[in-house]
């Protein structure tokens, strides 16, 4: 039941590295054959977000005011306004400028599980003779022991220590009630904002003239 397009069968891990090596969300275990839009359709990663219960954040960029994160994604990703996407085939320099600072950054995830599998040889090979749910264990375990390490080593990175590692969301986990019409009319108006693809392609072009003006012009 895990068969995907290959011939063996395997677990799509979706996760959220940042360029220090932390390792900010992961998920996985969905059996079936999965890719990563219909894994991030059933992911909690927006979830508190969608539920009014995700950390605020509020920036401008290029004169414009935002009130959602974003995470960087390869092409594959749908254009939703908290999701930033590469330039597949960038024309003049500032959005060739763009693509190149995107994708460079979007190598940390990478980064991030290289040094977890040259840490944990039982993620680096394949896995033989697990049940599911002890891969995900196991899987989870090395997160959270890597995590530690970063932790404990985060002095060594240049920069890390701006993150609050210990932050912890202490706002209570509500369930949408469909009786309060209030509560779920603003839900569902927070899932088209997080799915706007209006807000994506003005947040991109944003980055685009910002990187350009920081950066690009020297």
């Amino acid at each position: 039941m895990y068969s995907g397009h290959v011939n063996e069968p395997t677990i799509i891990l979706e996760a959220v590295a940042s360029y220090d090596l932390w390792i900010w969300h992961a998920f996985s275990g969905l059996p079936g054959s999965h890719n990563d839009i219909n894994v991030l359709d059933r992911s909690s990663v927006f979830a508190a977000l969608a539920e009014g219960r995700g950390p605020p954040c509020n920036y401008s960029i290029n004169g414009h005011e935002y009130t959602m994160g974003y995470y960087l994604a390869d092409g594959i990703y749908p254009s939703w306004a908290t999701l930033v996407k590469t330039i597949p085939a960038p024309h003049g320099k500032k959005k060739k400028h763009f693509a190149a600072c995107q994708e460079s950054a979007r190598k940390d995830v990478k980064r991030a599980f290289g040094v977890l599998q040259s840490r944990f040889a039982i993620v680096r090979g394949p896995a033989r003779y697990f049940q599911p749910e002890v891969l995900k264990d196991i899987m989870y375990a090395c997160i959270i022991l890597h995590n530690m390490i970063v932790e404990d080593e985060r002095h060594l990175y240049l920069g890390a220590d701006q993150f609050n590692y210990e932050a912890n969301d202490d706002t209570p986990s509500e369930p949408i009630s469909r009786d309060n019409i209030p509560e779920l009319m603003e839900f569902i108006a927070q899932h088209h904002r997080i799915r706007d693809r209006v807000t994506h392609s003005q947040l991109q072009a944003d980055l685009i003239e910002h990187l350009w003006n920081m950066h690009g012009r020297a």
